[in-house]
């Protein structure tokens, strides 16, 4: 009993609890990451944010206001310099327009021809008067008069081609030929008129024109313009009386 040996308690160390074993090796994104340390994209946040989702529209539609407000001051600012330099012409040149008047109407014939058309020759005295003191006129290739009796046109005329200078009156004989249809319908209405010794006729002027401002010649326009006439006899070889005369003209661009 005395050679026993003592057994003396040992202290039991306890293992340490087992740990979540590594991962093992792939792809970067099978590892999760911890959610405190993750980067958190918040779309809701871009899309409401009024500095990056409506900052193009704003520029865009401030460029298009500019330019359309450009082009109105500039459109402006060229009415305004084209009003002052007719205004300026205006008051150097003093425009007017020119003046004409009837002085005389001569019937050389007027007959029924056999196809029952009216044939008329009529001989035209007119004054043209140019009140300007510094615009000449240069009338044109293609002017013409004519002569109607209500709405049936009796005879027509080319007016010449002359340069009117300043402050000028001039003398133009014109001839005007013509053959109307349905003649004798026609005549026999003239005849019935001439009884009343009133027998009314339009003089229709139409003249192409180049007006001369100084040394500058402008581009061409139109004198058109008519004279409401009334004479007493449209008997051939007659003297024609012009009892009443009414003459208005005006400028075409």
């Amino acid at each position: 009993m005395a050679n026993r040996q003592k057994i003396h308690p040992v202290a039991v160390v306890e293992a340490p609890p087992p740990t979540a074993p590594w991962p093992p090796p792939g792809p970067a994104t099978s590892h999760k990451v911890c959610p405190s340390h993750a980067y958190h994209r918040q779309p809701s946040a871009i899309v409401n944010n009024p500095d990056i989702t409506q900052s193009n529209p704003p520029k865009t539609r401030s460029r298009c206001c500019k330019c359309i407000c450009w082009t109105i001051s500039l459109l402006f600012l060229l009415l305004v310099f084209l009003a002052a330099a007719v205004g300026i012409l205006y008051l150097v040149f003093k425009p007017k327009l020119p003046t004409y008047s009837v002085d005389r109407l001569r019937i050389s014939n007027l007959r029924l021809n056999y196809d029952m058309t009216l044939y008329a020759t009529l001989g035209v005295k007119i004054t043209a008067n140019n009140p300007n003191k510094k615009i000449g006129i240069y009338y044109e290739e293609g002017g013409h008069l004519s002569v109607w009796y209500t709405t049936a046109k009796l005879c027509k005329g080319a007016l010449p081609i002359f340069y009117q200078g300043h402050q000028n009156v001039t003398k133009l004989d014109v001839i005007l030929t013509g053959q109307t249809q349905s003649g004798s319908p026609l005549l026999r209405a003239l005849q019935k008129q001439q009884q009343t010794g009133q027998i009314p006729l339009n003089l229709k002027v139409d003249a192409p024109v180049a007006i001369k401002l100084g040394k500058l010649k402008l581009r061409r326009v139109r004198i058109l313009g008519e004279c409401m006439l009334v004479v007493d006899s449209m008997a051939a070889n007659n003297k024609v009386s012009i009892k009443a005369s009414n003459c208005r003209f005006k400028l075409k661009l």
